[in-house]
């Protein structure tokens, strides 16, 4: 993966955080700001995921989670819903082969029956090449909502005890993870979101339970490897007592 220059501020002996996520966010506005439409935003911000999982597999960052598409932009108007699947499929078609060369493993989380067939077997195809890659393990949310998440979890526990293959005695923080769709994943440590807004947005709800959050003024498209440094040199400099005093 090619080598970008780092932040000044950023050391190599600072603390990386384990797992990243991230809300990209601000397309829509860098485009307004220069006179484009919302689309020329969407497709500048996929430029920006490019760089941003070259600099977190070279940092060593082991997970990286990107707020990609979530439940509530379905409602968006149906011309930019539609440009954004069409650059799904570009992503998807384009970058499989570059990113299992780099040892990139993708997992995709959320509802995959609201896309259509095509999106899906893209989605599957991913997953299934790049199964045994361990450089950056490359988490997508794509139409995903962190309640509905969460609600399909519960559901998923009432039918097996319902069923009597677990005793609601049993029913603890381990099982509700295991049965979340990041099952298996470390929770985040660190969670940026560009573009200003200082919010979540339905965004791994139970799993950002004690990460540290950066909002970071930068609209996505601008966003790169100098901003993950500038961010994983604050979170390294935060002291993290997970509700304890030391």
């Amino acid at each position: 993966m090619t080598a970008l220059a780092p932040y000044p501020g950023f050391s190599e002996t600072s603390p990386v955080p384990r797992h990243v996520a991230i809300i990209m966010d601000g397309n829509g506005r860098w485009a307004s700001l220069r006179g484009k439409p919302r689309s020329f935003g969407h497709r500048a911000g996929v430029e920006a995921v490019r760089r941003v999982v070259e600099a977190a597999a070279d940092i060593g960052i082991e997970y990286l989670t990107l707020y990609g598409f979530s439940t509530e932009n379905w409602k968006r108007p149906q011309s930019e819903v539609s440009d954004l699947m069409g650059l799904l499929r570009i992503f998807l078609k384009r970058e499989l082969s570059t990113l299992h060369k780099n040892g990139v493993r993708i997992k995709v989380i959320g509802d995959r029956s609201r896309f259509e067939e095509d999106i899906r077997r893209l989605l599957d195809d991913s997953e299934h090449r790049t199964a045994n890659n361990t450089r950056l393990n490359l988490t997508i949310a794509l139409s995903y909502g962190a309640r509905a998440e969460i609600t399909e979890a519960m559901r998923a526990i009432a039918l097996k005890v319902r069923d009597g293959v677990l005793d609601p005695a049993d029913v603890n923080e381990a099982v509700i993870e295991q049965h979340l769709a990041t099952a298996g994943m470390p929770d985040p440590d660190l969670l940026i979101r560009s573009s200003g807004e200082q919010r979540i947005s339905n965004f791994l709800l139970w799993q950002c339970a004690y990460a540290e959050f950066i909002f970071d003024e930068v609209l996505w498209p601008d966003f790169d490897r100098s901003h993950l440094e500038k961010a994983i040199e604050n979170y390294a400099g935060r002291e993290r007592r997970f509700g304890a005093v030391v």
